[in-house]
């Protein structure tokens, strides 16, 4: 090899070692940065890991978070629906879903509107369509309308769901069923309603009882007066027939009291009874038209009647009178002097009417709905002007009702009169009975032996007047006992027995009577006398035996008519009937038990 050949390949010896020496360098450079890069990698892997397992984390959280707002959503007991900005629902959880009774698969993709009871949706619109200026509506109150079943109260707040651009993407709704809480408000306004109403039946009662005291009391004064005049001082016969005529007129105006409140004691105990027959109204008009006609000649007012000729109805002749009369008096009562009355009896096709009118003082417009109940008057001060115990109207109401009629009140106000219209059902080709209504001439007694018990000495020997005054022969003694002996040892015809008795009481009497042979008086037709008026009474009066019972204080032309016909059964009807305005308990004869 040439020299120029040798330093020739030395040089490229030498330029090749160099060009290794400079590679190597660089692999090794590159190997230091590659060595980083991957320590960087590895550092970003993990960190990459970390931050998926954070994510991994993260998104567990949230599918748990979201499990939860699932849960709390569809097990909420209130209803919740998301419904886009039209009210279309979107979703809905299970509470909404039993409200409403459908199914979610129904529910959702349906107007809201079509569940909302049609009586609110008017109102449901007016508020959808407000909400996007207010952006939230709370406890606002409608109705919803389930598929099946009544509508049901609900409070609703509703809320607008806005996307980042502030536009209204959708609406959530909570409903609340408020059933429970509109029946416990309805029952505490029930609760004060009552509780008013005890309020006022509290005053009303404290204002009927001193009304009561007042009327009780008001005609003890003239009775106990003109007595104690009449026993100290001598009159002439014109002044003692006023006293008398006083002393009469108040203790009818207190037995009517009495009976007054035991008539309203029988209907609240739905214990008043009538005894119907077919009557012809006209005369139970007439009769309780001579009952107040000399109070209304007194103060010169007009009374004026307009009847269709025989209207009859099926009726208890005395409890109609009874009717009529508390209309008439009332109308004389609040009528001024020279007023006017106008009675009219007609019929319609079905029922028959009858009017009072009256020119008084008329009934104020905020008493006319109350006009018929227990205890009221329009004037129950102690200042008032016309007296009673406000029970009248409310019994004529519970006897119209009885018979299946209708009693109705009408004023234009104060000092512009009223009128009472009755309506009762008419009879169908009846004809009238109106024994008991008729006047007739007074009955004789002439013959009869009539045996009395009482142990009220006043009581007894008025009892004996009356009926020796009617001719009858009288015997009267004190007790049970005496009964019994008398009449072991005289017949007599009839017996009239007081039931309040000591020792031994009426009931207890007539059960040992009746065990009696005939001939010692075991038959004898017997009158029952009692302060106990009462349906029952009258019942127990008859179990024991009594044909009659008779109320205390004992009407005198009441008291004749009931021995005339236990004594005289063959007395006719239509030579001796009843006077007009008797009041009577007729109870079946007795029939010894003839199987013990």
């Amino acid at each position: 090899m040439s020299p120029e050949e040798e330093a020739s390949a030395m040089a490229d010896h030498q330029s090749l070692t160099q060009e290794n020496a400079d590679s190597i360098a660089q692999l090794e450079e590159r190997n230091r940065s590659l060595a980083v890069i991957n320590e960087e990698l590895q550092l970003t892997f993990e960190e990459l890991k970390a931050a998926e397992e954070e994510l991994h984390e993260r998104n567990q959280s949230l599918v748990a978070e979201r499990q939860r707002y699932q849960d709390l959503f569809n097990f909420a007991p209130d209803g919740y629906l998301v419904t886009d900005q039209v009210g279309v629902i979107q979703e809905a959880n299970h509470a909404i879903v039993t409200l409403l009774s459908v199914d979610l698969k129904f529910l959702i993709g349906k107007p809201l509107n079509v569940f909302i009871a049609h009586s609110d949706r008017r109102a449901f619109y007016q508020q959808l369509n407000r909400l996007p200026a207010l952006e939230q509506i709370q406890n606002w109150e409608l109705q919803v309308q389930p598929r099946q079943g009544d509508a049901i109260p609900v409070e609703v707040t509703v809320t607008c769901i806005r996307s980042a651009f502030g536009t209204i993407e959708g609406l959530r709704w909570l409903i609340r069923d408020i059933r429970d809480r509109k029946q416990t408000e309805a029952q505490l306004l029930e609760q004060e309603r009552a509780a008013r109403e005890a309020e006022n039946a509290n005053r009303l009662k404290d204002e009927f009882l001193a009304v009561l005291s007042h009327e009780l009391r008001s005609p003890l004064n003239p009775i106990l007066g003109w007595v104690k005049l009449l026993q100290t001082r001598k009159f002439d016969q014109a002044k003692t027939t006023e006293a008398l005529a006083t002393i009469e007129r108040n203790a009818q105006l207190q037995a009517k009291l009495i009976e007054d409140l035991l008539d309203v004691s029988r209907i609240l105990r739905d214990k008043l009874t009538l005894k119907l027959t077919p009557i012809n109204l006209e005369y139970c008009i007439l009769a309780a038209l001579d009952t107040v006609r000399l109070a209304a000649q007194a103060k010169e007012v007009d009374i004026q009647t307009v009847f269709d000729p025989t209207v009859e109805v099926m009726g208890d002749p005395t409890r109609l009178q009874q009717v009529i009369w508390n209309l008439l008096s009332n109308a004389v009562k609040f009528t001024p002097e020279g007023g006017r009355i106008e009675v009219r009896l007609r019929r319609t096709d079905t029922h028959a009417q009858i009017q009072v009118m009256d020119t008084g003082k008329g009934i104020g417009a905020d008493f006319l709905p109350s006009v018929f109940d227990y205890f009221r008057q329009e004037d129950g001060s102690t200042t008032r002007t016309f007296g009673g115990l406000g029970l009248g109207l409310a019994i004529v109401r519970q006897i119209v009702d009885l018979h299946g009629g209708t009693v109705e009140a009408d004023s234009r106000g104060d000092g512009q009169g009223a009128t009472f219209t009755i309506c009762l059902p008419l009879t169908e080709n009846s004809a009238s009975s109106v024994e008991g209504l008729q006047p007739t001439a007074s009955l004789s007694l002439q013959g009869m032996n009539v045996l009395i018990v009482d142990d009220d000495t006043d009581s007894r020997d008025l009892i004996t007047f009356v009926l020796e005054q009617s001719g009858a022969s009288v015997t009267s003694v004190t007790s049970a006992e005496e009964v019994l002996q008398t009449l072991a040892q005289t017949p007599h015809q009839v017996l009239v027995s007081d039931v309040g008795m000591p020792e031994m009481d009426g009931y207890e009497l007539m059960r040992q009577v009746r065990t009696l042979p005939p001939q010692q008086g075991g038959e004898i037709p017997a009158i029952a006398v009692t302060a106990y008026a009462g349906d029952i009474n009258q019942q127990q009066a008859l179990s024991v035996g009594f044909q009659w019972h008779l109320s205390k204080p004992v009407d005198s032309d009441e008291l004749v008519v009931a021995v005339a016909r236990l004594g005289k059964p063959d007395l006719s009807g239509e030579s001796q009937s009843f006077r007009t305005g008797i009041r009577l308990t007729l109870l079946p004869v007795y029939q010894p038990n003839t199987d013990s």
